[in-house]
């Protein structure tokens, strides 16, 4: 049986698409995914699946949750396995003097292609550092995120593929769930 982590795009941010917790939890056992277990407020579902089709499962989550909470999110998962990948991929992990909570790591839907990533890379967006490696886009901002003048438009319009961001600390705190589900199977 698959271990999943599930992130939710734009979910409890500023008082839109607001979804409790317990509710979305709730919402995936209904979908038959087994075990859900949510990591603080803004979307992110780790459960068990025995489906082997993730765009299936997104798909599902994703109509599921706009007929139960009438909002339209996207939803973007990994496997444990993608996860770890994420984590090993981490091009500041050598770095020294990286904060964790200045780092995030925007998950994309699908891969963006090698134009997509060659514009990303074009765009100005000092002092930040951006790094894309496949699915995943790893930006580090030195100066905290909200002291930021990086344009996610562009960075968005660049890509052409909806993702979600989660800071490193949280990246890591999913996969240990995720890890600790595999090892009770």
């Amino acid at each position: 049986m698959a271990v999943i982590i599930s992130m939710l795009r734009g979910v409890n941010v500023g008082g839109h698409n607001v979804i409790k917790m317990e509710e979305l939890r709730a919402l995936y056992a209904t979908l038959k995914l087994r075990d859900a277990q949510t990591y603080v407020q803004s979307g992110n579902v780790i459960f068990r699946t025995d489906e082997r089709d993730l765009a299936a499962v997104t798909k599902r989550v994703r109509g599921g949750i706009e007929r139960k909470f009438g909002c339209s999110t996207d939803v973007i998962c990994r496997t444990a396995a993608e996860m770890r990948d994420v984590i090993a991929r981490n091009p500041f992990a050598k770095r020294r003097g990286i904060e964790p909570g200045k780092l995030l790591v925007d998950f994309l839907a699908s891969d963006p292609g090698a134009e997509a990533r060659a514009n990303v890379l074009r765009i100005k967006i000092e002092p930040e550092e951006l790094r894309i490696d496949g699915r995943e886009l790893y930006i580090y901002f030195p100066n905290g995120q909200g002291q930021s003048k990086m344009s996610w438009a562009a960075v968005n319009k660049a890509l052409g593929t909806p993702g979600t961001g989660r800071n490193w600390n949280s990246v890591v705190k999913m996969l240990e769930m995720a890890e600790k589900m595999e090892a009770a199977e």
